[in-house]
């Protein structure tokens, strides 16, 4: 496990692969949200990103992949990194205890978390977690659906996902994981803050989805707080 201290910046080149794509996630309503935050540049990723490949597969299992940019200084730059998936970690990790983020690391619905080498560890979070209690979300062509129902606790951040649909095989030449080819699940490309939810119906414009991408929506309590409700198209 690999804890941070400091953000560094490198660049560098990276060519990827496409293989056969884990099955899909198909419109789902409510899943267990597991995020799972990661590094092409860290050694003790591989395994959590393969048991996230295996989550990925599970209907009942929204499994999203985040590649945070802080290891990039070791002479790798994941090629899928950005410094929104960062702050996104880094606002969890206050509520869950940590003092810093650290790879790999899945959260869980917004309420636990896990370093997620230990499959059966990750699996018994999941069936500990209680079903999502919040408003009921659907997404359809170019509009994303939220139902009143009890105002939440306080006003609630409405995320959109894009992420692919599949696995990509990623090629690292330099850092940690030289000479190594990372599978990836479900990898994030977008993560879009659409608006706010405060306990009223509403529906909101969203664009269309991109070949070979999927997309999901989150409404999550403020400041990384626990997820109340998703759905993927």
């Amino acid at each position: 496990m690999k804890n941070l201290n400091s953000f560094r910046i490198a660049i560098a080149a990276a060519s990827l692969g496409l293989i056969g794509a884990a099955p899909a996630l198909a419109g789902a309503q409510n899943p267990v949200v597991v995020e799972l935050f990661t590094s092409q540049g860290c050694s003790s990723c591989p395994p959590a990103n393969a048991n996230l490949v295996k989550l990925s597969g599970d209907p009942n299992i929204l499994a999203l992949s985040f590649a945070v940019t802080y290891w990039d200084y070791l002479g790798w730059k994941d090629i899928f990194g950005r410094e929104e998936f960062t702050r996104r970690q880094v606002t969890y990790e206050p509520a869950l205890g940590h003092s810093s983020p650290f790879t790999p690391q899945m959260v869980i619905n917004g309420r636990t978390s896990t370093v997620g080498q230990d499959l059966g560890e990750v699996r018994g979070l999941i069936a500990a977690e209680k079903p999502l209690a919040g408003p009921a979300v659907s997404l359809k062509g170019d509009t994303v659906s939220i139902d009143g129902g009890g105002k939440p606790g306080s006003t609630a951040d409405i995320w959109l996902v894009r992420y692919d649909a599949g696995l990509v095989k990623v090629p690292v030449a330099r850092g940690e994981n030289a000479g190594e080819t990372l599978p990836h699940a479900h990898v994030v490309r977008e993560l879009t803050h659409l608006g706010f939810w405060n306990g009223k119906a509403q529906s909101l414009p969203v664009a269309s989805g991109k070949s070979g991408q999927k997309r999901a929506v989150i409404v999550q309590e403020r400041n990384g707080g626990q997820i109340l409700a998703a759905a993927t198209d």
